[in-house]
């Protein structure tokens, strides 16, 4: 006989989900980042850490809701995904405004970040060095939509390479959120919500006597 369906089913598992720990990369590189590159009195600074903020917030509030309400958690998973999408709207901004290139997605620095695998804020700072490095030796800019001699300083590369770097994070986490809205939305549609899981959990005990 199989297991009778459980009203209020596991959730809140959201720690071990990939979105969530990419998120919650980009968001302490984030802060790490406006710190030392944005005015810490400016909006600015306060909008993009509280987008990085937001997106890791809503996917954990979203997995703790799930267990009552599917319909809030896949709205609150959207909701993650604005936000990052947002934040990479400010990061394409910073580099638009003074100047510096942003990678293409040919680029191979992107695929390169993505195979290290970064685990923590420093990690992610010990990559945007070790380019850093690479590119001032060489003196030659990456192949992210420019080349050959470098037209801005090597001080000016630093928060180049580091903005592209958070923007190849956020490119990560907003592919995981997409593939989980979509299977949150195939779920809900196909198993209904809290209402039709109490119809059907109280129908099988009905039955059962």
């Amino acid at each position: 006989m199989s297991e009778p369906e459980s009203l209020i089913p596991k959730h809140g598992g959201y720690r071990k989900l990939k979105s969530f720990q990419v998120a919650q990369l980009v968001y302490d590189v984030t802060v790490r980042f406006c710190n030392r590159y944005i005015e810490k009195r400016s909006r600015t600074h306060d909008q993009m850490v509280q987008a990085a903020r937001s997106g890791v917030q809503n996917i954990a509030e979203g997995s703790k809701a799930s267990g009552t309400s599917k319909k809030m958690e896949l709205k609150l998973t959207n909701v993650a995904r604005a936000s990052l999408e947002e934040l990479r709207l400010d990061y394409e901004d910073f580099l638009r405004q003074r100047g510096l290139g942003l990678w293409n997605r040919e680029d191979p620095r992107r695929a390169e970040l993505i195979e290290r695998r970064c685990g923590s804020a420093e990690d992610v700072a010990a990559w945007v060095r070790e380019v850093h490095e690479r590119e001032g030796r060489s003196g030659q800019r990456g192949p992210g939509g420019q080349s050959g001699q470098s037209t801005v300083s090597t001080k000016s590369i630093y928060p180049e390479i580091a903005a592209n770097a958070v923007l190849v994070l956020i490119a990560v986490a907003c592919g995981l959120l997409d593939r989980q809205i979509t299977a949150q939305a195939k779920a809900f549609v196909e198993e209904g919500g809290f209402t039709e899981r109490l119809h059907r959990v109280r129908t099988e005990r009905r039955l059962r006597g």
